[in-house]
């Protein structure tokens, strides 16, 4: 599942693992009167990627490694 992490007046960064994948945002740890069309988001190419709603920041956990996507 992924880990949220909001730092008070900062965009909120959610860590992934492989296991995560596909990312899509919203995710499910998201409040249901936060949420706006669910997006799906590339991260295999650069690590990460952000929501074009809310911002949210999905990023890859440090050495993980994707494979078939």
């Amino acid at each position: 599942m992924p880990s949220d992490s909001h730092p008070q007046g900062s965009v909120a960064v959610v860590q992934l693992k492989a296991g995560d994948l596909p990312a899509f945002c919203p995710n499910p740890k998201m409040p249901l009167w936060n949420h706006h069309p669910r997006v799906f988001l590339d991260v295999t190419h650069e690590g990460k990627a952000r929501c074009p709603y809310c911002g949210t920041e999905y990023q890859l956990e440090p050495g993980t490694v994707v494979h078939g996507h």
